[in-house]
């Protein structure tokens, strides 16, 4: 197999395949903002304003300052985020363009994870992975950092795979989304129950039903499974419903367990690891289906598909890392050299 690639199902991964997968996503997401809602007070209004809701005001602070902005011409505005993303991803699609675009989709990204997203709401402390957590533009910058091509190019055969320091980051997001999981505010079943029938609002019947149903599953698990009140409330009775401290706590515990497995088994070598990402990409896709309801592109105020895919982009380009062993026990034999 070659050094500078892997074969995930019979497809090369390179980090030309992640530069792809990146330029794609941001032509995606300049279509996203194509939609009519966009070019009105209700991008900023419903999207940008409501990212600022439960936040520190240092965070929300300049967030309100941009949705003032916004408003003097939603259109202009609008339009110059469309151009943006729109400009990115050709840049990045193009080889001839790819480090210029990585480079400026850094800062844009940098900038729409504190302004549109408020830095995933991990200020504010109420966030999960589930729900999209840390923010899909920091692992856009994350990935661009990691798959960001030398310069000048190099004229003999170099390594053509992201940086290994990507398995860090995978372990710091799942290491962190586990203890997320576990403060006192959401670290019950009624709590997750409210956050999932939320999703429903402004979703297609069959994506909100889903919702409904697996959010009253949930809930069942902290008030008994057979209980009728568990199984049959609706979506308006979920969101007022008032959390019971530590009900299901079992649950919330294996799950936390769960994303902190995963984060920390990606240091590990071998099928461990593999198992680690492999496990890690079902749970972005479950989060992404239940959770992150699609990155509500049914709503008509999508920005991007959240974080699920991208996690997903993240656990491949780990997994196309060459030599991604010794790479990270001379990491740690150098961080317990410095230690000691």
């Amino acid at each position: 197999m070659d050094n500078s690639s892997v074969k995930l199902l019979n497809i090369k991964i390179t980090r030309r395949t992640v530069q792809i997968g990146l330029g794609s996503l941001w032509l995606f997401d300049s279509l996203l903002q194509l939609q009519r809602q966009m070019f009105t007070s209700n991008f900023a209004n419903q999207v940008i304003a409501n990212a600022a809701q439960g936040q520190p005001h240092i965070v929300s602070g300049p967030m309100h300052f941009f949705v003032h902005i916004f408003l003097y011409n939603p259109v202009l505005f609008n339009s110059f985020t469309v151009i943006t993303q729109l400009a990115l991803g050709i840049l990045i699609l193009n080889k001839r363009t790819t480090r210029l675009g990585l480079i400026f989709s850094i800062g844009w990204g940098l900038f729409v994870w504190y302004i549109g997203e408020g830095f995933g709401g991990i200020f504010g402390l109420h966030t999960l992975i589930l729900m999209g957590a840390p923010g899909a533009a920091l692992i856009y910058a994350i990935l661009a950092l990691a798959v960001m091509p030398p310069k000048p190019e190099p004229k003999t055969k170099t390594d053509n795979s992201p940086a290994y320091w990507l398995a860090f980051v995978w372990a710091f997001l799942w290491i962190g989304g586990a203890i997320y999981q576990l403060f006192s505010w959401q670290n019950n079943v009624s709590a997750i129950s409210s956050m999932l029938s939320n999703n429903s609002n402004n979703m297609p019947g069959w994506l909100a039903s889903l919702d409904i149903h697996l959010s009253n599953v949930i809930n069942g698990f902290g008030n008994g499974a057979n209980s009728p009140s568990a199984m049959h409330m609706s979506a308006t009775q979920m969101t007022q419903m008032q959390p019971q401290q530590y009900a299901g706590f079992w649950f919330i515990l294996l799950l936390a367990m769960l994303q902190a497995v995963i984060g920390i088994a990606v240091l590990f070598p071998g099928y461990i690891r593999k198992i680690a990402i492999g496990l890690g990409i079902i749970l972005s896709l479950i989060f992404w289906v239940v959770g992150q309801s699609f990155g509500g592109i049914f709503t008509g105020l999508s920005t991007d598909p959240n974080s699920g895919p991208l996690f997903i982009l993240l656990g491949i380009a780990i997994l196309s890392c060459p030599n991604i062993d010794q790479k990270i026990s001379k990491f740690i034999d150098h961080l317990e050299s410095m230690l000691t």
